[in-house]
């Protein structure tokens, strides 16, 4: 019968060799797709932050270098105003005709000497007299000078230089003669108003001072005053207006506050630098050529090892999926056998690394298999044996039928009180036995049960017999196999303190220990000889016997832990050891139960 063809395909395309192969191209396109993204963004995004960065470290270092020749000639026209022949001249007190003038002059002299961008120096008093290193000087003077805008705003400039884009319109000067001027108020000793002085620095230092500034092939610095006006640029003739209007939409200077933007679809960074103690913002705006660069070079790259990956993965995908599938299929024949043949072992030196290491391993579970089905079916044997040893003995007919007696003993002395408490003790101590058929219990309810049982025995034996009961707190939530405390105490009280002559005391105490859990039983009785310790494990008295205990201890926490018994003097210490298993809830005891005569 001929198949329909797309069965065939069907076939083919589920067949695990195919799987893995398309499985691995497809994985190495969604990787080499999701790297190329992720590389290309988060390199793409630290070469711009790094570009913008070096870009904003370059202008604020410039405009440190504005800072610093601002400074010095902050400090030059201080020296000069601050000058004694200075103050008198401005103030028209000359003691020698000419002398403060000349002295005056000499300082202007000595000034321009130290600083070829310094063009010239005016000092005007507030009656007009001017000395300056220029002959010539076409300038607007008065009697009170402080009719001139120029020489107010220099005044009103609170004794600090301020700064101005050129000259005022007092001054007669032509295109390439445009200056810079820092001017400054000149006072008494009283500080009066008696002069103002003015140093004017070539137009050409702040370009000087900029040169070094790289900000790309359409980038371009300039300088603002706080009233947004240009103080430098290229061109001293461009309008504030234009400059202004290239800036990308929404990076409009703000004057005082320095701030910085990037437009994407331009690709421009601007970014300010206030200047200290001046009222100047340098202003940089940078196209960032470099990083388009860097951003084509990095997609192409990106691109190129995608198509080296995808191809590489096509070629191997195919080899790699036939070297796997082969091993893989014998180790699966292997595997089916198993249920009918437990001895079954797979080749574990065909295949790859991975393949042979797999069936080594299998071969060691089938091993350990085998072995723990031993393990278990012993265990289960011993686990249902133990289990129905335990239900059965869970009520010891003769605890029963004594307790029932002395309930019908206090009843037939009227003595209800006590029938009540016996009674009650009686319902708590089955119901703690029972335990809703848990094979494990908390600390708090294995404590209880045994207290239970302790207070019933008290009812019984009187002044015979006292107890303590001293748990920690903290062992209280973690639970333990049920029926542990109760057969070890019994054993104390029938072959210790019944043997006894006089009254006896049992003490059971609970503590955490390196072990884990740690019980201790001890009573004052009558103790037991050497012989006798090492049959102690095997006694009972019709419950559930110490032997048992020891046994189901060790079979949920291991061989390291069960029963330790030792005589005192006098008297039997029995000390159990447990691991930790936590429970589901906490015991709501009090932590220590006391019964004394």
């Amino acid at each position: 019968m001929r198949r329909h063809p797309f069965a065939r395909a069907n076939e083919i395309f589920s067949r695990i060799k195919f799987q893995i192969a398309a499985y691995y191209l497809l994985a190495s396109l969604l990787l080499a797709g999701v790297l190329g993204v992720a590389l290309y963004y988060s390199i793409a995004g630290v070469f711009q932050e790094k570009t913008m960065q070096y870009t904003g470290i370059a202008i604020e270092r410039s405009g440190r270098y504005l800072e610093l020749y601002i400074d010095k000639m902050k400090s030059v026209s201080n020296m000069i105003a601050t000058n004694p022949s200075t103050m008198r001249y401005m103030a028209n007190e000359e003691l020698l005709p000419g002398a403060d003038r000349a002295d005056l002059a000499a300082l202007i002299d000595e000034a321009l000497a130290s600083d070829p961008f310094l063009t010239s120096i005016i000092a005007v008093s507030k009656d007009g007299r001017i000395v300056s290193n220029e002959e010539t000087l076409d300038m607007t003077v008065s009697k009170d000078m402080m009719d001139q805008d120029w020489y107010v705003a220099a005044v009103e400039g609170n004794n600090m230089p301020v700064l101005t884009s050129a000259r005022m319109q007092e001054f007669s000067m032509d295109r390439e003669s445009w200056v810079v001027s820092v001017s400054r108020e000149i006072t008494d000793i009283e500080g009066n108003n008696i002069g103002v002085l003015r140093c004017d620095i070539d137009y050409s230092v702040v370009e000087d001072l900029l040169m070094d500034l790289d900000l790309g092939s359409e980038g371009y610095p300039f300088i603002l005053n706080d009233d947004n006006e240009i103080v430098f640029y290229s061109d001293p003739g461009a309008r504030g207006s234009d400059l202004l209007a290239r800036l990308p939409a929404g990076t409009v200077p703000k004057g005082l506050t320095p701030w910085h933007a990037y437009d994407r679809e331009t690709n421009l960074m601007t970014y300010s630098y206030r200047l200290e103690n001046a009222d100047w913002t340098l202003v940089g705006v940078a196209s960032l050529d470099s990083l388009t660069v860097l951003q084509r070079q990095l997609m192409e790259t990106l691109l190129l090892l995608s198509l080296v990956l995808v191809a590489v993965a096509l070629g191997s995908g195919v080899v790699i999926a036939g070297r796997i599938t082969k091993p893989i299929r014998k180790l699966e024949e292997t595997m089916a056998s198993v249920g009918e043949d437990i001895e079954a072992a797979a080749d574990s030196k065909a295949g790859s690394y991975e393949i042979r290491s797999l069936a080594s391993h299998f071969n060691d579970m089938m091993v350990k298999i085998r072995e723990l089905m031993k393990e278990v079916e012993e265990k289960e044997k011993y686990l249902r044996t133990s289990e129905i040893t335990a239900l059965h003995n869970q009520i010891n007919p003769h605890f029963l039928y004594n307790t029932l007696d002395t309930i019908v003993w206090m009843a037939e002395f009227g003595d209800s009180e006590k029938v009540i408490d016996i009674t009650k003790s009686l319902a708590s101590f089955f119901r703690l036995s029972l335990s809703k058929g848990e094979a494990m219990v908390t600390v708090e309810d294995e404590v209880a049960h045994v207290n239970q049982y302790l207070f019933i025995q008290k009812q019984r034996y009187q002044e015979k017999l006292s107890y303590t009961i001293d748990v920690d707190e903290e062992i209280r939530q973690y639970k333990v196999p049920k029926i542990i405390l109760q057969p070890i105490v019994e054993n104390a009280l029938y072959h210790g303190i019944r043997e006894k002559a006089g009254p006896g005391h049992i003490e059971v105490s609970g503590h955490a220990a390196d072990c884990g859990i740690e019980f201790v039983i001890e009573d004052d009785g009558v103790g037991i000889d050497g012989s006798t310790i090492m049959k102690a494990d095997m006694w009972t008295t019709g419950g559930i016997g110490m032997e048992n205990v020891d046994k189901r201890i060790k079979l949920h926490f291991g061989e390291g832990y069960g029963l330790h018994v030792e005589g005192l003097e006098p008297g039997t210490r029995v000390v159990l050891k447990l691991g930790l298993n936590t429970g589901n809830e906490r015991g709501d005891g009090h932590g220590r139960h006391e019964e004394t005569i």
